[in-house]
This record gives C-alpha cells, structure tokens and sequence, in this order.
C-alpha cells in the first residue's frame, strides 16, 4: 500500500516504514505528524483517487530530527560595473518516518 500526499507545495510518495526530508513545520523531534492532504491511495489492484483529496485518509508518521539542505550558491554581477554578490542558502527540513496510512473509519479515529 501506497500514499500520494501534499506537503509545503510539493508532493510525496510514501509507503509505511520510510523515512524522508519534508518542509520545515512548527513541531518538535519526536512529535507525532498527522498528514491529512492524501492525493492518492492504491492498495494492489484498488486505486483511490481524491478530487482533490480524499476526504477520509491520512498519513500518520513522527518527527526524527530537523535537518538543513545542501547549501546553494547564489551569485549575481553586472558587467562592466564592479558588482559582484555571492551569497548562499540551506533549506530547513524535518526527517519524517512514516509509520501507517489509514484510510476510512480508522483515520476519523
């Protein structure tokens, strides 16, 4: 069983037991995340699809740690001019274990 899930503008694609880097949100390592923007669910052969989510799943995983990205390099200049800025960035992540994905009666719970 798969999920489809929407997160600070990007999608995932999850099974229970991963673990992956998702936008920075306002919780704590070890704090429990209840995703509830489910795109998509397929189960084998049975596939369902949210218009444009679906109302009664979620995806159910806690915090690891906070992480940073890779630093990216940003450098701007204009010829002729003497200007030149070089500046960087590292995105701020949470490292997210997926622990279960429930759909129906067992989500509303």
């Amino acid at each position: 069983m798969y999920a489809i899930f929407e997160s600070g503008g990007k999608q995932y694609r999850v099974v229970a037991g991963d673990t992956l880097d998702i936008e920075k949100m306002d919780v704590s390592a070890g704090d429990k995340v209840e995703l509830t923007k489910v795109l998509l669910i397929a189960d084998g052969d049975q596939v369902k699809v949210g218009t444009p989510t679906i109302e009664d799943a979620s995806v159910v995983g806690h915090v690891v740690a906070h992480v940073k990205g890779e630093k990216i390099y940003i450098f701007k200049s204009k010829k002729r001019k003497g200007y030149r800025r070089k500046t960087g960035h590292r995105q701020k992540y949470i490292r997210l274990h997926i622990d279960e994905i429930k759909q129906g009666a067992e989500a509303q719970a």
